[in-house]
């Protein structure tokens, strides 16, 4: 009988992180996400393993957990006693939980009606102050940068470097769990920080020879969305896909290195595409992620029809966040239920029986 207790990344990963006080440690045991095998998309994706690194388990329903114990255990380290973001959904949730966990205050500005009903009902639940900014994400982030400058409060969004050692702790679970590190890595790309954060972590196991060889980094924006594929900012960008309705990264230049140093590639995939994928995971795999989690799975769709892959590589995909952060995506992408009187001749006749 196995006893051993996951600790949370901080504790379990000290040694690869920034030094905290044990004391000024803030974690809801985040980490340890499954690494699922896909087994039955075989006829979408050709004769791959490809794995599902599904952080919609972590304690917020998202990736940006593993950043956030980091962030917030080194700000309440330091003495502060409160965090600010922007956020276009699940920095917001996971910041406001970990703040009311650590007995900070968190402030979240949020874009005006651009955020998905769970992650925006998780920073109320927690007690965050949150403020809706008529304005997109990309303006809410140049608010929070100046309030930080200005004003006793730890800003926490990626370009904190602290969130970045956090996140790359999942390409730690990605090594241990198989032993070796993919071929390739397919991620979804917004503010573009948690493929810089994977690529660290891969270069961090090589470097001290747990890994003999590092993957290609695929990064895949929502093309109405996409300032890097593209090569300038986007304005006004839009997009199903929520979590990555960003128009100006915090982390392009550093996105854009891991892409190079790794020769993978940064491309875009459409809304369609997008939701494809999505309905694709759930329907046949069972996995319900949030639908920018589910570029990965559409960037790898597309580059199976290129046909880059060969029999046999091993592909991962990160899926950052659980599907009921955005459950109104949900239901609309879904068949409607089917209304009948309570009767049984009726349920039977509709079951097809």
């Amino acid at each position: 009988m196995k006893t051993g207790v996951w600790n949370g990344v901080i504790r379990e990963f000290y040694d690869f992180l920034p030094r905290v006080k044990e004391d000024a440690i803030v974690t809801l045991n985040e980490g340890n996400t499954p690494l699922i095998e896909v087994k039955n998309l075989r006829d979408i994706v050709g004769d791959v393993k490809l794995y599902l690194k599904y952080e919609g388990l972590n304690p917020t329903g998202s990736f940006k957990d593993r950043g956030m114990t980091m962030a917030v255990s080194k700000a309440k380290d330091d003495g502060s006693h409160a965090v600010i973001c922007a956020s276009t959904g699940n920095t917001s949730a996971a910041a406001a939980a970990y703040a009311s966990r650590g007995g900070l205050r968190a402030y979240v500005l949020i874009p005006a009606g651009k955020i998905a009903l769970g992650k925006l009902s998780q920073a109320m639940m927690h007690g965050a102050t949150v403020v809706q900014v008529e304005g997109n994400f990309d303006e809410a982030l140049s608010i929070v940068k100046d309030i930080a400058k200005t004003y006793p409060i730890t800003l926490v969004n990626s370009i904190n470097p602290y969130r970045l050692e956090g996140q790359k702790t999942a390409a730690f679970e990605v090594c241990n769990h198989l032993g070796f590190s993919p071929i390739y890595h397919f991620l979804p790309v917004g503010n573009a920080g948690n493929i810089t954060a994977y690529w660290n972590g891969y270069k961090e196991y090589r470097g001290r020879g747990i890994i003999n060889t590092l993957p290609k980094m695929m990064g895949f924006e929502a093309e109405g969305a996409a300032p890097i594929v593209r090569g300038y900012p986007i304005k006004n960008p839009e997009t199903v896909a929520s979590a990555i309705r960003i128009g100006n990264p915090s982390s392009w230049q550093a996105a854009v290195k891991a892409r190079d140093e790794s020769g993978g590639v940064i491309d875009m995939v459409s809304d369609d595409e997008i939701i494809y994928a999505y309905k694709l995971l759930a329907s046949r795999e069972g996995v319900f992620c949030e639908p920018a989690s589910a570029a990965s799975i559409a960037g790898v769709i597309k580059m199976h029809k290129k046909g880059i892959f060969k029999n046999g590589d091993t592909i991962v995909c990160t899926l950052t966040g659980h599907g009921l952060k955005d459950p109104d995506t949900a239901i609309k992408s879904s068949d409607k239920p089917i209304t009948v009187p309570a009767e049984l001749g009726k349920v039977v006749k509709v079951l097809g029986f």
